[in-house]
């Protein structure tokens, strides 16, 4: 669970500096592009540098190619939304993901529907809404389905990252990004929106931050995959908007209302009271 407050802490500040690389010029697919592209520099520097192997087994090759797609849906229908509606109304449609795993856990794992869970997530997600403070004026439809897909891509990811918990790291790592880099250079492509690594000159600092929050982010979130169930790992990541307001607020000089702090309040409830079911379960061990 450190390790998921971890990775949305990192996840949370990705989105506040994409966010300004965004009004510089920047597109979500666009980032999304060179993030995989530095992603596989470094997972190969390390592979070297630790003499570490990146070949995956034969019976690992589908839940990692699996899990690349779903990342990539995340990252690419997730930036892109914002383009369309309010970062706020997109936060909120996307943090819907936490719910439909608990709702699709039963479904597709042995783990028996969790009724406190449910109201955990839904505790959560009522935080998330006001802490994002949703701008639901003038909504294209646009927006708010890439939002939903993402939502729908990030419940398929974290179910496919607890199939393969078992691979190695380094392996997940490269394996997932080769699955990713084609899938985000064919939308690049599409959408005309391809630019020289110069482009990057537009808002150095904001690039930079964006992709260090993705590089920890991700390297977290799936060393936290590995290690918890989808439903309470879920739960977890409601906090990447908790993290992504109170540093807007920080470097933005945005102004938090009532509504923002008790939004925040709901959600770190949420978390403890998740944390507080989970250490329960695991203490009650059956005759």
């Amino acid at each position: 669970m450190v390790l998921a407050l971890v990775s949305a802490a990192a996840f949370g500040t990705n989105i506040v500096s994409a966010q300004i690389a965004g009004q510089a010029g920047l597109s979500g697919p666009l980032l999304v592009f060179y993030r995989v592209l530095l992603m596989l520099v470094l997972v190969v520097a390390a592979a070297r540098a630790w003499r570490g192997s990146l070949a995956l087994a034969r019976d690992e090759r589908r839940p990692v190619l699996l899990f690349g797609l779903a990342t990539a849906l995340v990252g690419i229908a997730y930036l892109s939304s914002v383009a369309f509606v309010p970062v706020s109304v997109a936060a909120v449609v996307f943090y819907t993901f936490p719910i439909l795993i608990v709702l699709a856990e039963p479904v597709l794992t042995s783990a028996p529907f969790r009724a406190d869970r449910l109201a955990v997530a839904l505790l959560a997600f009522l935080g998330v809404a006001l802490v994002v403070g949703p701008d639901l004026h003038g909504l294209d439809p646009r927006g708010l389905a890439l939002a939903m897909l993402a939502s729908l891509g990030a419940t398929a990811q974290f179910f496919a990252a607890a199939r393969c918990a078992r691979v190695a790291t380094l392996p997940k790592l490269f394996w997932s990004h080769v699955v990713i880099l084609p899938v985000t250079a064919l939308v690049l492509l599409v959408t005309g929106g391809f630019l020289p690594p110069q482009s990057f000159l537009l808002a150095p600092v904001a690039v930079a931050v964006t992709y260090a929050g993705y590089v920890v982010g991700f390297l977290f979130q799936i060393l936290a995959l590995a290690r918890v169930a989808p439903g309470p790992a879920g739960l977890a990541f409601c906090a990447e908007p908790v993290f992504s307001v109170a540093i807007a607020a920080f470097v933005l000089a945005e102004r938090l209302g009532p509504l923002q702090y008790a939004g925040g309040a709901l959600v770190i409830a949420a978390l403890v009271t998740n944390v507080i079911l989970e250490q329960t379960r695991r203490s009650v061990v059956p005759a």
